[in-house]
C-alpha cells in the first residue's frame, strides 16, 4: 500500500495543511482557555500565520507557498501580523513549495535557522489493529478529567529540556482540548509514565511528540503509544498518519523502523533584524 504514495505536491499539500489546520486548531482552543496570552491566527493566500506569545513553537507560518509565490503584500502583512504583537517572523517552508521562495525570501532579509524532517505511512485497520500489551503498560485515551495529569505526566517527560516541559505546564491542558485532539496516557504499573496525543485533520492523523517520564524509560512505552495511536487513527477512517522530528534524530529512525517514510525536509527561516 505505501507503494500507492509518491513524494509530490499533492502529497506535500495533504500533509502541510493537515499540520497547519492542527496548529490553529491548537491557537483557537489556548484562546479560549488562556485569553491573557493573546493567541491569533490568520490566512492569507494559503498561508496561515499563528501566534502563540513570542516564545512558542507555534508561533510561526505553516503552508507558505504551497499554493503559489505570495505577493509583496502577503509577506508585509503577516510580518507585521507578528511585529505588532511582538514577535519575531519565521516560517516552515516545504520543498515542494514555490521555487521562488529560495530567492524571495534571502531577498527579503530571511535566514535559514532550523530544519525538520516530515514523515508518513499509510494506515489501514488491517495493519494497525489494536494489540494486547505487556501486563505492566497500559496505554489509554484521557479526557478533560485527566487534562491536568497529562500535562503535568509530559512536562515531566521532558524535564531534561526545561523550556519544553514550561511549555507543556502552561499549554498542556488547552493542547489536548482543541479541535479534532485526542490526547493519550502510557501507564506503568498502574502509574501515569508517558503521554503523547494525536490530531486528526481531514483524512490525516498527525502525532504529535511524545514524552516518557525519565525513571521510566526503556520498558516500551513509546513504542506502545505510537501503535496505539496508529491504530486509533486507521479506526476512525484516517488514510495517512504524519510526523515530524529533526533529521536523523532518534525519533527519526524509530519512526522508520516502524513503517514511516520520509516525506521531505523543511527549512525554517528567520527574519534577521526584524522589528518588535
Amino acid at each position: 500500500m505505501a507503494n500507492s504514495y509518491v513524494t509530490d505536491h499533492a502529497l506535500a499539500s495533504r500533509l502541510e495543511f493537515a499540520e497547519a489546520k492542527a496548529n490553529v486548531a491548537s491557537i483557537e482552543a489556548r484562546r479560549a482557555a488562556d485569553p491573557e496570552v493573546g493567541a491569533a491566527w490568520i490566512e492569507r493566500d494559503r498561508t496561515f500565520a499563528l501566534f502563540d506569545g513570542p516564545g512558542s513553537p507555534l508561533t510561526q507560518t505553516f503552508g507558505l507557498g504551497m499554493a503559489g509565490a505570495p505577493t509583496s503584500t502577503t509577506l508585509d502583512e503577516i510580518e507585521e501580523f507578528f511585529a505588532a504583537r511582538g514577535a519575531g517572523t519565521m516560517h516552515e517552508t516545504c520543498p515542494l513549495a514555490d521555487p521562488s521562495l529560495l530567492h524571495l525570501l534571502p531577498e527579503r532579509g530571511y535566514r535559514p535557522i532550523e530544519q525538520s524532517t516530515v514523515l508518513f505511512q499509510p494506515l489501514n485497520t488491517t495493519t494497525h489493529a489494536k494489540r494486547d500489551l505487556s501486563r505492566d503498560v497500559h496505554v489509554r485515551t484521557v479526557g478533560p478529567d485527566d487534562f491536568v495529569v497529562w500535562s503535568t505526566t509530559a512536562a515531566r517527560g521532558w524535564s531534561d529540556t526545561p523550556e519544553l516541559a514550561q511549555f507543556m505546564l502552561d499549554f498542556g491542558r488547552s493542547y489536548v482540548s482543541a479541535r479534532g485532539m485526542t490526547a493519550f496516557i502510557g501507564e506503568c504499573d498502574g502509574v501515569p509514565a508517558a503521554a503523547t496525543a494525536l490530531s486528526i485533520q481531514d483524512d490525516v492523523a498527525l502525532l504529535g511528540g511524545a514524552s516518557t517520564i525519565p525513571r521510566f524509560r526503556r520498558r516500551g512505552l513509546q513504542t506502545e503509544l505510537l501503535h496505539a495511536r496508529l491504530a486509533y487513527g486507521a479506526s476512525v477512517g484516517c488514510e495517512l498518519a504524519m510526523m515530524v522530528a529533526s533529521p536523523g534524530s532518534g525519533s527519526q529512525r524509530n519512526a522508520e523502523r516502524r513503517g514511516f517514510r520520509i516525506a521531505y525536509t523543511r527549512t525554517k527561516w528567520a527574519l534577521a533584524n526584524q522589528r518588535a
